[in-house]
């Protein structure tokens, strides 16, 4: 082992500990200094103590990370960081560079998965390592060679101390962190099970796939609340897991230090008043450099290409006005009458906006200056509030004002609170949270605290500050009214203050100011009326169908077991690669990140393909997999989504999730449910019309192959289209060199696969697995795709080179997404970006047709057929429901307006089938079609 360890430093827990460690300090001008200060002091006192010959300072980046992607609520509950320490972030990394140190930071990677990377590097070029944190999820990285450090309190961990302080050996951190999740970065755990009863199962047990098997015998409350968390578990695991296999752009060996720049350090000092160090230095600002040293390398997030602004001044605090008592209602409501822009915001006591229960009302019209109405409290000591009737009967007219313009952040929220008491909220112009989707969906959070930071580069109340947090934390109509006025006074302000930011910035782009006005805000209230009218469900259905799936489950586990030569626990990964790798000597085909056999779906996909030998056993594990996601998701589920009023379900759609425009469903999520397979079909069965009205279905037929023909030009497949083909019959014709009438069904699967493949960036060696054929001869299928179909290779190149050139590509409509990874010289990256350039404008245009197609069949349906109602979206669907004779007669119309939305060199075509359910509206089809 090296005398010396590479030393890797965890910068953003320093720097926060820095910034908590010590009190404010400002310069004369006011910025703040105390946490560079304290950083700065903290590294000088670690290179005198250790100069290491290999160091680095990692950083988290800005913005959501890849675990994000993974768990939308990871870290949702995390209160913003304080503005003043924010500030300091990019000055301790200048203060760090000058003195000679590589500093990193990766894009939507957190510092701890960079840390683990380079400790693994570490280990397999035989070096020791010494990681700087005070961070508890870091204690999985330790072993023989690897240590952590904590500065602040002097104290060394090795693999000893990790037992003392968890009560579990490093490897076992990940499943301990699993069962007793973290509430800081929202990973949901076990309820009730904390570190003394986590640590005492795993050694009673051993490992954590030996708890899930023995989760029947495990007794108390704790044992139900482990058997109730089965399913989140897994997803818990891999939130605590540190990567350590990531691609860097950096190695081990490149992080030396460099000599420090004197010039550089002494402008800092001199600006930061630092007079110490700057005396240390021997000079101010003017002192010559040193000899000319290799730079300390740097790796950071690619900046995107959308538009930006400088960073703000922070925003001055809100001043919050109670509203008690009539004459201050009056004379609000006069401001209210004046005002060009009236903000509006709710509070309630549910995130359910079905079932939420109306607390309060706020309401901005200038910066700095909010009004809160508080109408619901209930607490000892409450003031009198006004009545809620009254008031209500006052704002009525002002709030169904279709004159009167309306602003609020994710407004289709308020929409539905108010008109469950009675109000339909018109005249919604505005909404900050779509301005910001709209500007740039992927490049930050959307959420008001964030961009209340992002943009005005202030801090919020928090909810957790003034309802408190877990087991403590209130509903709203508890917090005092005090503490609320000021927390929903200040919603409502900031709110309009962002849009003065925003809105300004979309006028700069008019493409992306159009597909705001035209799609996404007129989307709004279309979407709430939806979400209001629900689906019917038929619960004693799922009961039976849910009985079937675990009948089914029991027979797939039979055969499995029968596979294996003995019983073991289908859902424990660690049971399973025992099995699949150690007793079948099946191959490895991936690691985890601890770097045991993967047992992930695409693993086990491409195990049960016949080039390894196509053992039985992984297709059984998959199929078993499905019916338990399909009875737990769907089958168990979905009857607890009742609503109890309305005895319907209510899914919330989501506008500003999906980069590309997609819209998205939750609670419950109707987005993946299959189609296709018997077991999706007899969910869609449970989803009925009510009595003496009928569901029905129009879908928009392969419409990303439509518009992929309309986009590439390519005179063959626009053809094919305007013909009327059958589209993968006709591929297959032309890849195969066959004549129409020749084309099997073996030929037609493989150009279904191609046709939808090319889209998603699929490779040759993707298309070989899924058609079972060699990656030569999946290759050539493709070379001959591309040789029919010139124009869409043609598309291809042209939109890659777009990409890189404008850092972004654009639907028809001009909706935008940026690609920071286009220029990446991470291979793996690059080629994402340059699959998601192609990709995006074809489904983001799909995505856009089908906003604009219920905007305009919403309208329709108001004043010709309001019987009629728009009740689902998914995917390129419209689902409705109506009284069997009128929506008999409005099924081909309907389906006509939506092919007719938007004129396109090919025909779009719309299926539509009627039914009492809606997998009977899939069987019973008819077709629209454009000219």
């Amino acid at each position: 082992m090296a005398n010396k360890p590479l030393v890797l430093i965890d910068g953003s827990s320093w720097l926060f500990r820095a910034y908590h460690g010590l009190p404010p300090l400002n310069t004369p001008s006011g910025e703040p200094t105390g946490a560079v200060y304290g950083m700065v002091n903290m590294l000088k006192r670690l290179l005198k103590d250790y100069a290491p010959e290999r160091i680095a300072v990692v950083f988290d980046p800005p913005g959501p990370t890849f675990r994000n992607d993974i768990y939308p609520e990871y870290k949702a509950n995390r209160d913003a960081t304080p503005e003043d320490l924010s500030r300091q972030f990019p000055v301790a990394c200048e203060v760090i560079r000058a003195l000679g140190l590589p500093v990193l930071q990766v894009a939507k990677v957190e510092a701890d998965d960079v840390i683990g990377t380079l400790t693994q590097q570490a280990r397999e070029q035989g070096l020791s390592v010494l990681i700087v944190t005070a961070d508890k999820d870091m204690a999985q990285l330790v072993d023989a060679e690897v240590k952590l450090l904590d500065t602040m309190k002097n104290r060394t961990m090795d693999e000893a101390g990790v037992v003392e302080k968890f009560g579990v050996p490093a490897k076992r951190i990940t499943e301990y962190l699993a069962l007793v999740g973290d509430t800081s970065d929202n990973i949901p755990g076990v309820p009730l099970v904390g570190p003394k009863t986590a640590a005492k199962w795993l050694n009673q047990y051993g490992t954590l796939d030996k708890i899930i098997a023995s989760a029947a015998d495990v007794p108390g409350k704790a044992g139900e609340n482990l058997r109730n968390s089965l399913t989140t578990i897994p997803l818990a695991l891999d939130l605590a897991t540190i990567r350590r296999e990531l691609a860097l752009e950096l190695t081990v060996d490149q992080l030396r230090p460099g000599q420090p720049d004197k010039v550089a350090l002494a402008r800092l000092y001199e600006r930061l008043g630092f007079k110490r160090w700057l005396e240390e230095l021997g000079g101010g600002a003017t002192t010559p450099a040193a000899p000319a040293a290799p730079a300390a390398p740097t790796t950071q997030a690619v900046a995107g290409n959308a538009p930006e602004s400088a960073a703000p001044p922070p925003a001055t605090a809100t001043r919050a006005e109670v509203v008690l008592d009539m004459a201050t209602l009056e004379t609000l409501l006069a401001r209210l009458q004046k005002a060009a822009l009236v903000c509006v915001d709710t509070e309630t006591d549910s995130l359910d906006s079905m079932q939420a229960r109306l607390v309060g009302i706020s309401f901005a019209v200038e910066p700095g200056h909010g009004w809160y109405i508080p109408l619901q409290h209930h607490y000892l000591g409450v003031p009198t509030q006004l009545p809620m009737a009254a008031v209500l009967a006052r704002l009525k007219p002002l709030l169904e004002d279709q004159t009167k313009p309306k602003l609020g952040q994710h407004i289709k929220y308020d929409i539905n609170v108010l008109s469950r008491h009675g109000i339909n909220v018109r005249g919604v112009g505005y909404d900050t949270m779509l301005e910001s989707y709209v500007l740039d969906a992927a490049g930050w959070r959307h959420d008001m605290d964030s961009m209340a930071q992002q943009h005005l580069n202030h801090k919020t109340i928090t909810f957790a500050e003034v309802a408190g947090k877990g087991k403590s934390q209130v509903t709203f109509d508890q917090v005092p009214v005090e503490r609320a006025t000021e927390y929903a006074a200040e919603d409502a302000d900031i709110t309009l203050r962002l849009h003065r930011v925003l809105h300004p910035r979309l006028e700069q782009v008019p493409s992306l100011l159009k597909v705001f006005e035209t799609i996404e805000m007129p989307l709004v209230p279309v979407l709430a009326r939806i979400e209001q009218n629900g689906v019917g469900i038929d619960g004693p259905l799922l009961q039976r169908i849910s009985v079937e799936l675990g009948q089914r489950m029991e027979a797939l586990q039979r055969q499995a077991w029968a596979q294996a030569g003995g019983e073991f626990n289908l859902a424990s990964p660690v049971q399973l690669q025992q099995i699949l790798f150690e007793k079948l000597k099946l191959p490895v085909l991936g690691k985890t990140p601890k770097g045991q056999p993967s047992t992930a779906e695409d693993v086990l996909e491409e195990l049960a393909q016949p080039e390894h030998g196509a053992h039985p056993l992984p297709r059984l594990i998959l199929d078993w997999r499905g019916l338990s996601k399909l009875r737990s998701t769907y089958a168990d589920n979905l009857p607890k989504s009742i609503n109890p009023h309305t005895g319907r379900i209510h899914t919330s759609y989501h506008q500003a999730v999906a980069a590309t425009g997609r819209l998205s469903s939750s609670d419950p999520n109707l987005q993946n449910i299959p189609v296709r397979t018997e077991e999706g079909r007899r969910i869609r069965q449970a989803f009925v019309a009510a009595k003496g009205r009928l569901l029905l279905s129009i879908d928009y037929s392969q419409i990303e192959l439509r518009l992929m023909a309309h986009l590439s030009g390519d005179p063959r497949l626009q053809q094919a289209f305007r013909a009327g083909l059958d589209i993968h019959q006709a591929t297959a014709a032309e890849v195969f060199g066959l004549s129409l009438d020749q084309v099997g069904s073996d030929q037609r699967r493989a150009a279904k696969a191609i046709n939808f493949g090319l889209i998603y960036g699929m490779s040759a060696f993707g298309l070989a697995r899924q058609l079972g054929v060699s990656r030569t001869e999946a290759q050539a299928y493709m070379d001959n795709f591309f040789a029919r179909y010139p124009g869409v290779k043609d598309f291809m190149d042209r939109t890659r080179v777009q990409a890189r050139e404008q850092g972004y590509v654009e639907t028809l409509f001009g909706r935008r997404l940026y690609l920071r990874d286009i220029k990446s010289r991470n291979a793996n990256q690059r080629q994402y970006a340059e699959r998601t350039a192609i990709n995006a404008p074809l489904q983001g245009t799909a995505a856009d047709l089908i906003k604009l197609a219920m905007i305009d069949v919403d309208a329709f349906l108001r004043t010709k057929a309001d019987d009629v109602l728009m009740i689902m979206q998914v995917h390129d669907e419209l689902v409705f429901e109506g009284p069997a004779n009128a929506i008999e007669a409005l099924a081909n119309p309907l389906a006509e307006r939506m092919c007719l939305i938007h004129k396109l060199s090919v025909p779009l075509v719309a299926d539509w089938g009627l039914g009492s359910n809606w997998d009977e509206s899939h069987t019973q089809k008819g077709h629209a079609r454009s000219s």
